[in-house]
């Protein structure tokens, strides 16, 4: 039953096959089997979970018919949930308890969703595989010596292990296309402004943008019905029109053109992901869309703004956590610059640190010119870039990471890092929508395949990641979870 998609757990509520109690009561003992080896949850709510889920059940009962109703749902320990602990990863938040909860977190309770719990995530979603966490780095379920991606590896790897059955996540640069990618799952970022930010933790209030981790695109729609929408809380939701998505979804792809950027087909790019993308492009063709290849000339020059823009973000955002209102404050400071001063240096972690460092530098007297202004003037030609595409093109397809899942431990250099989305973050300066699904595997480790929209086209997207789903079965690949002791 927990390998089941939304669609099909729905479904079964829906006819009584099972309650909402026993659905979470089985998700809940098979997050105590095998979560200590995977590390997904840094936080379990098992008696919130069961008392939403018997009111779920009442709902139901009454002929309600929500498809979201009584579905367990895992959040990313990023969102603000009321009296749940919300610690984004690192050692400053370990012990911080919201007073409310997130516009999305508050959207979903309120579809009748079931919280399971807070997903292990990098600290304040600064990372590429979910090894910056203070909680400890969480495991691949393919395999747990490889990494799942990052920053919403735990929402990812929950997913795949049938943990939950959708999860929450965030992407500022990649962190739910990355790890969808790494854990063979449906990963959708959608358009900047489309969910509320609002009780979302900021790492880079320009790029950040919070959907959904799923077992198909199908899914990913349904979610989205709840999830979307302008918020009154949030300046930065756009007030524009929010689509059925899961209306369009079997429309067909007959004359539909993908756009093939250049850029992402070449030198660094592993052989089996490629040849992967390509096969993708002949199931496509069959379905009657035309393939072109388009130029992204400025494609190149993303990787280097982001890591401008999103440190200088991270540097403001990050200002807050000094140790007076709340988190992490040092022991018997001396006065109040020695608890500034200690507080952020032993609250935060490696890459925290490193990040405020740069974002500071960047953004100093003297260099803001130099780096910043620089960085936001290659932002615009890159999103001139996929305006200029998308006038000849529906959709961009590519693949998601160059490679499959590495080692743990195994990328110890920061730059080489920042480079595992580089294929991602382009697509977060210009705000587009992206999606990464399934598309193969090398040897026992899934592939990744993005598809990029047009500004609020996640409908399309959708639409083009379900069809593909109907055609394929890579999306319902399953990894062993025979962990051994």
């Amino acid at each position: 039953m927990l390998e089941k998609t939304v669609v099909e757990l729905s479904e079964a509520l829906k006819l009584r096959k099972v309650s909402s109690v026993e659905l979470t009561r089985a998700y809940l003992e098979k997050i105590g089997t095998n979560n200590k080896k995977l590390n997904t949850y840094i936080t379990v709510c098992d008696e919130l979970a069961l008392t939403q889920a018997k009111m779920a059940d009442q709902r139901l009962a009454k002929g309600e018919k929500n498809p979201l109703l009584g579905i367990p749902i895992a959040h990313k320990d990023i969102f603000c949930t009321k009296g749940i602990k919300t610690t984004c990863g690192s050692k400053m938040l370990e012990n911080f308890v919201s007073p409310y909860n997130a516009t999305v977190v508050s959207k979903l309770n309120k579809a009748g969703m079931v919280t399971l719990g807070k997903t292990n995530m990098d600290e304040f979603a600064m990372g590429s595989s979910n090894e910056t966490s203070y909680f400890g780095p969480v495991k691949n379920p393919w395999d747990t010596e490889k990494v799942p991606g990052g920053s919403s590896g735990g929402s990812a790897a929950a997913v795949a292990a049938d943990l939950c059955a959708i999860a929450t996540g965030t992407d500022t640069g990649g962190s739910i296309r990355q790890p969808a990618s790494f854990c063979g799952v449906t990963g959708l970022k959608p358009s900047y402004g489309r969910i509320s930010r609002w009780g979302m933790i900021a790492f880079a209030s320009s790029l950040d943008q919070a959907g959904p981790i799923s077992k198909s695109a199908e899914d990913a729609a349904i979610i989205m019905n709840a999830m979307a929408g302008s918020d009154d809380l949030d300046s930065t939701s756009i007030r524009a029109p929010v689509d059925d998505y899961t209306a369009s979804i079997n429309d067909s792809l007959h004359g539909i053109k993908i756009g093939v950027p250049k850029q992402h087909l070449t030198e660094g790019l592993s052989i089996e992901v490629e040849e992967s993308i390509r096969q993708a492009l002949q199931v496509y063709e069959k379905l009657g869309a035309t393939i072109k290849e388009i130029d992204l000339p400025n494609n190149h020059l993303s990787v280097s703004a982001y890591y401008v823009i999103a440190p200088a973000e991270a540097s403001a955002n990050l200002s807050r956590y000094d140790g007076v209102r709340y988190g992490f404050r040092c022991s018997q400071p001396t006065d109040l610059e020695d608890m500034y001063k200690r507080t952020r240096s032993e609250g935060f972690g490696s890459e925290v640190k490193r990040r405020i460092m740069i974002g500071t530098y960047a953004l100093s007297a003297g260099y803001y010119d130099a780096y910043y202004q620089k960085a936001q003037k290659i932002r615009r030609l890159i999103k001139n870039d996929f305006d200029a595409a998308f006038k000849t093109v529906d959709v961009i397809l590519g693949p998601t990471s160059p490679h499959t899942a590495f080692g743990l431990g195994t990328t110890t250099d920061p730059v080489k890092m920042y480079l595992e989305d580089i294929y991602t973050i382009a697509v977060n300066l210009a705000g587009l929508p992206g999606i990464s699904i399934p598309a193969g595997l090398v040897g026992k480790l899934p592939i990744g395949m993005q598809i990029i929209g047009k500004d609020f086209a996640e409908a399309k997207l959708l639409n083009v990641a379900h069809k593909y789903q109907k055609e394929t079965d890579w999306h319902k690949m399953k990894p062993s979870l025979d962990f051994g002791d």
